[in-house]
């Protein structure tokens, strides 16, 4: 949790890299295997400006809405679903508190150049209030149901407009600010037309405008994608070190 925690130590941390002339990669931290923070490097590394980062970042929510809305179940159910096919953390609240997503704008932030703390990401936690105090996971899931209506009205509402809800973190860079919250998708749209339980992240930039974005999906959890992202960042490490490619 280094590159999203305190912010005084992060900058120790890079600092300590860049003048000990060492090498410090962390592309699993964000979208596991996907190429996400290589991807923000390029673009800068390249002279590119960007403008937004928007996505969704979270395996457990991305199939928590992609489901919740197509057949009658309520919100809880899908949850309950999400958790036995071993989608969420033991305790669902670890997902749905929105904390997770929260790091992973504030490490994106970060990369583009913004000295934003945790704190200062507004978090649209989905975990009823009364709720967030459960004894256990059981009795979390157990008392979930009886704040099923607002979800279902929210995703009623949505459909009615012929949107889709997606759970996202945002990275507004001009604006110097991140965000985690339930945002509403045309059915068209890339977030709105995703399934499973995929990550979706667009990148917005001088050269990639609104409408243009460029857009990177695909798994963002699992063992072997994981493991594909590390493995890809010792791959870098060796090819530094003098490794022939």
């Amino acid at each position: 949790k280094a590159n999203s925690g305190d912010l005084k130590y992060y900058k120790e941390l890079r600092n300590i890299q860049r003048n000990g002339y060492t090498h410090y990669f962390y592309e699993g931290t964000v979208g596991a295997g996907l190429p996400i923070i290589s991807t923000v490097r390029n673009l800068l590394d390249s002279g590119d400006r960007v403008s937004k980062i928007e996505g969704i970042f979270s395996g457990t929510l991305s199939y928590i809405f992609n489901t919740f809305g197509t057949d009658d179940k309520p919100f809880s159910d899908v949850v309950k679903t999400a958790k036995e096919l071993g989608y969420t953390e033991p305790d669902p609240r670890d997902d749905l508190s929105g904390m997770d997503v929260a790091r992973k704008v504030v490490i994106l932030a970060r990369e583009c150049g913004l000295d934003l703390e945790l704190s200062d990401v507004p978090i649209e936690s989905l975990v009823p209030e009364p709720l967030r105090d459960a004894a256990s996971a059981d009795d979390f899931m157990a008392r979930l149901p009886e704040f099923d209506g607002e979800m279902t009205t929210r995703v009623a509402e949505a459909a009615a407009r012929g949107e889709k809800l997606r759970y996202v973190g945002v990275v507004d860079v001009k604006n110097g600010t991140g965000a985690v919250e339930l945002r509403a998708y045309d059915a068209a749209h890339p977030f709105g037309s995703l399934s499973g339980s995929d990550n979706i992240i667009s990148f917005e930039t001088k050269r990639y405008v609104e409408g243009q974005a460029l857009v990177v999906r695909g798994p963002g959890a699992g063992a072997e994608v994981t493991a594909g992202g590390v493995f890809g960042d010792v791959l870098r490490v060796c090819q530094y070190l003098g490794a022939p490619s």
